[in-house]
């Protein structure tokens, strides 16, 4: 049999996979739903195995690049989960200070992933921590299923207490100087949008199809935003209207770009919803904002 491809899959299995990665549907549900579109050559494992990610060959910078220093290391966030651990990466070749990003996972933990976004972010130039918001349970557990039901177990706001620990953490790190942004997926898309309302001092933040804050939260964001959208992802950019009046009314600097044709999760390129073109210009899109926002010159 042929392995498959992504124009082989109906948009409707992208759409069942969306409800049960943010937890509409259990696993059940989602397996006894997605054997509709087994048909003929097309087997319920073959489905199942390609709409899971791929971690073993989308790796695009390993941990032993050389352009950048990687490590794990553990941050204290005292309002939030205690020890959290995170993946600090930072470029080895460094003229001078640098401005720190803070990468937010999706709603599943610190997977490899993520932490690859990580270390892009460090070779374009930046201190990035991706920290891990399962530390308090004893971290990612090596699964995307048991990640996100490990999630399900944290309370959000602790979570996002995790991650503005973080920002203090990278903010007042020997090598930064001082400015630090943040970027984020799905789950850490809204925690993004709330970085933004809660810390007037971030410097720029890039929420990746992350959920909006709630109204009288996004009048006070001070930091400039660069929205990305996926433009089949109604669930998301159902908010996006009541979003972007707030921020016009307050003189809010942001930028909002919707990607045509493209799922929720486009940049995520271990999953076959990823969209290259999509994530590459996104992905530029982000850097430039970043230098932008967070550089000194």
């Amino acid at each position: 049999m042929k392995p498959l491809k992504k124009e082989d899959i109906a948009q409707e299995v992208f759409d069942l996979y969306d409800d049960y990665a943010h937890n509409k549907i259990d696993r059940r549900i989602f397996m006894e739903r997605l054997s509709v579109f087994a048909v003929g050559a097309v087997t319920l494992p073959a489905l199942m195995s390609f709409m899971s990610p791929d971690y073993k060959t989308t790796t695009t910078v390993s941990q032993t690049d050389p352009r950048i220093s990687s490590e794990y290391i553990h941050f204290d966030s005292p309002k939030g989960g205690g020890s959290i651990k995170g993946l600090l990466s930072i470029p080895r070749e460094n003229p001078g200070k640098l401005p720190g990003v803070i990468v937010v996972h999706e709603n599943r933990g610190l997977n490899p992933y993520i932490e690859d976004v990580g270390r892009r972010t460090a070779v374009a130039g930046f201190i990035s921590l991706a920290p891990d918001a399962l530390s308090p349970l004893g971290g990612y557990p090596g699964n995307d299923d048991d990640g996100r039901t490990m999630q399900r177990k944290r309370d959000r706001l602790e979570m996002l207490e995790d991650l503005i620990a973080a920002y203090h953490y990278v903010k007042n790190h020997e090598q930064c100087n001082g400015n630090v942004g943040v970027v984020g997926f799905c789950f850490g898309g809204w925690i993004s949008n709330m970085m933004a309302v809660l810390l007037p001092d971030l410097g720029a933040a890039v929420p990746f199809y992350g959920r909006q804050p709630e109204e009288d939260q996004a009048r006070e964001i001070k930091a400039p935003l660069l929205l990305q959208y996926a433009g089949l992802d109604e669930r998301v950019n159902a908010g996006w209207p009541a979003y972007e009046k707030i921020l016009k009314a307050e003189d809010i600097t942001h930028t909002a770009h919707f990607y045509g044709g493209v799922n929720h999760g486009f940049h995520n390129n271990t999953t076959p919803r990823y969209d290259e073109e999509a994530a590459t210009l996104a992905w530029e899109r982000t850097i430039a904002f970043f230098n932008e926002h967070l550089t000194d010159f």
